[in-house]
């Protein structure tokens, strides 16, 4: 069943056309993503369809039945309730129907009702035509529900008694996503759901939406999000969009293979063209072929010419280099203690960075990322401990609300008033990259968008040549094919990376190091994102284990003292099991070392290759590879030695 169709959406403002002829259509439970680049009208598409705002034209046939939920990205609650008062304001008819309930009891109990048969009847007839109403909403499982959401978004039963109006923006506009996921709309429309999600609470509200009752059309551009829940894909481009099939993967190849035939169609097209006009050209003034050749000429007139195929989007393209190499320690962090005079956010941080590791930093939100990097930043001090930058480590910080910026100053100066030393025909150059061209450049910072300020940090932080370079949720605010760019130049930057950042395909793809920020510590582990959520999982199902096998032998010993025969059995048992445990650890540990090995092997061949080791910047990488691989491998070495001594 369509939800909503919307068919020849156009949208203006004065000269500037947003929407060009776009549509779309919403079947009943489709999970659809509404994808494109920053400024391509995805958020006003999404506001024309919740009602918010009108079109210039077109039309959108939805059912009169169909209820629409929408959370835009700066959606916020103001409210003088407390947050639990403010949610079950969801079930205000659910309570009055209760509160009904409970006045029909006190007249069931009254002898005046109970002893005249016929008025008992009547208020028991309509007691359970209420019971059943109360029920059909899910009346008994409405103040549960609430719990569930709530904690979910990471509102605990702590935070319960808040007045709304005290929170930050972020909780504002979280609320106001709860109080949506409650009310369960047909259509729930979402314009950038994950911002201002840890990845905690980012993966609980994917976990929830998989088994949305109702139908999806949202705005996101995280990839990790899109691949999880998405089914049709709408790429919204030069004010019009194209309807795609699977989730944002799919999308991606099916794209890829489009454009393809495209370009051989264009191809095939151009080859016949170019024929048909060097036969008019040779042909046309000789008497004997001035007919043929007026007859291709003809055909050449007729042929309905296909326009070259985009292959893809105007996107910046930039690179980050190293004026020299770090030592081999870039950063120590030495039980440091993180947070303010009234309140401290973490303690007990322990940290070694070495060259070339790409570690992410996570937790949940509040527990004091930022500070840590500000920290490290020296842009505040820690309450307690030590942190040291290693031999030759040059700093580069990506800020998350690029508070480095000067609000008054041209996009030009920004950068020039940055690096003085540079002429000003490269500071445009490197302008022009990150797709700031012509008048572009004369733009004050305050006038940029989100992504624009993002591209301005990230021109300044290029020149820089920093060897450690230090990210605060760098992907928030750029469009996919930004992020793409970004993670891409990342990917081959020959120095040392420590970022923030809740995008999980940006994690998955960069860090060789997922770093957990508690309230009492970090926690390292090896890998990327889907080795951080696996080795999770492992000491989680471990945790549960060692409950259980305390809760039975404790059962056991409160049932009847184990004989000496059971206590072995149970104690070989148990035995086993680590062993087992400790072996499938060394297997994994060989199969790595191995890998290194090889790996160490190749790179100290390559280094004696001439064409490396006359190549600087070849060699410095090579050279940066190796000891990563070797630091890896010493740190296995050493895991491996315990293990087999146990």
């Amino acid at each position: 069943m369509i939800l909503v169709q919307a068919n020849d959406i156009r949208k203006s403002y004065g000269t500037d056309v947003i929407l060009d002829g776009v549509s779309i259509v919403v079947q009943d439970r489709e999970r659809v993503g509404l994808i494109g680049p920053n400024g391509a009208g995805k958020s006003t598409f999404l506001k024309v369809i919740a009602g918010e705002i009108s079109s210039d034209s077109g039309t959108i046939h939805m059912s009169k039945e169909t209820t629409v939920g929408y959370l835009a990205q700066t959606s916020q609650i103001h409210s003088e309730q407390t947050i639990w008062n403010e949610m079950i304001t969801v079930f205000a008819d659910v309570y009055r129907i209760e509160a009904k309930m409970r006045e029909l009891e006190v007249l069931m109990a009254d002898p005046a009702y109970y002893e005249d048969e016929v008025k008992y009847g009547q208020l028991t007839d309509q007691y359970a035509r209420l019971q059943q109403e109360f029920t059909d909403q899910n009346g008994y499982a409405a103040e549960a529900k609430v719990r569930g959401i709530l904690h979910g978004l990471d509102f605990p039963e702590a935070m319960h008694g808040r007045l709304v109006n005290s929170l930050s923006g972020g909780q504002k506009t979280r609320l106001q996503l709860g109080k949506l996921l409650i009310t369960q709309p047909d259509l729930l429309i979402l314009d950038e759901p994950t911002n201002y999600l840890d990845i905690k609470t980012l993966t609980w509200l994917e976990d929830y939406l998989k088994s949305y009752p109702g139908a999806l059309l949202m705005v996101s551009h995280d990839r990790y999000f899109l691949d999880s829940l998405i089914n049709v894909i709408y790429e919204m481009e030069r004010g019009r969009t194209k309807r795609w099939k699977g989730n944002y993967s799919d999308f991606l190849e099916q794209k890829a293979a489009d454009l393809e035939q495209q370009m051989k169609r264009f191809d095939q097209q151009q080859s016949e063209i170019a024929k048909l006009e060097d036969f008019v050209r040779r042909n046309i003034a000789r008497a004997t072929t001035t007919k043929r050749a007026q007859s291709r000429r003809k055909m050449l007139d007729k042929i309905d010419r296909i326009d070259r195929p985009t292959l893809s989007q105007e996107q910046a393209h930039f690179s980050f280099n190293i004026d020299k190499q770090s030592g081999n320690e870039v950063l120590v962090v030495d039980d440091v203690s993180l947070g303010y005079a009234d309140k401290v956010l973490s303690h007990d941080l322990n940290l070694n960075v070495f060259r070339g590791e790409r570690i992410a930093l996570i937790g949940p939100n509040g527990i004091g990322k930022t500070t840590l990097l500000k920290a490290i930043n020296n842009r505040l001090k820690p309450l307690h401990g030590r942190i040291k930058l290693g031999t030759n480590v040059s700093l580069g910080y990506y800020t998350q609300e690029q508070e480095d910026l000067t609000p008054g100053k041209s996009v030009l100066n920004e950068v020039w008033d940055t690096y003085r030393n540079l002429e000003q025909t490269r500071v445009r150059t490197v302008l022009g990259n990150f797709l700031f061209s012509g008048d572009d450049v004369t733009k004050p910072i305050a006038a940029l968008s989100g992504g624009e300020k993002s591209r301005v940090a990230l021109a300044k932080l290029m020149l820089l040549n920093a060897n450690f370079l230090i990210l605060d949720e760098p992907t928030n605010h750029l469009d996919l094919l930004s992020k793409e760019v970004l993670e891409n130049a990342l990917d081959d930057y020959p120095g040392t990376l420590l970022f923030i950042s809740h995008d999980r395909y940006f994690v998955n793809r960069l860090a060789t190091r997922v770093v957990e920020l508690s309230e009492d510590g970090i926690t390292s582990y090896l890998g990327n994102y889907d080795d951080y959520v696996e080795k999770k999982a492992e000491l989680e199902a471990e945790r549960k284990e060692r409950e259980e096998a305390a809760a039975g032998k404790k059962q056991q010993q409160q049932e009847a003292p184990l004989d000496d025969y059971q206590l072995r059995r149970q104690q070989e048992k148990e035995q086993k099991r680590l062993a087992k445990k400790r072996l499938e650890r060394l297997a994994k540990v060989e199969a790595r070392i191995a890998e290194l090995e090889e790996q160490t092997a190749q790179l100290e061949a390559d280094l004696c290759l001439p064409e490396v080791f006359n190549d600087h910047v070849v060699a410095a990488e090579k050279n940066a590879a190796l000891e990563a691989a070797q630091t890896e491998l010493e740190a296995l070495m050493e895991e491996w030695a315990e293990l087999e001594s146990e």
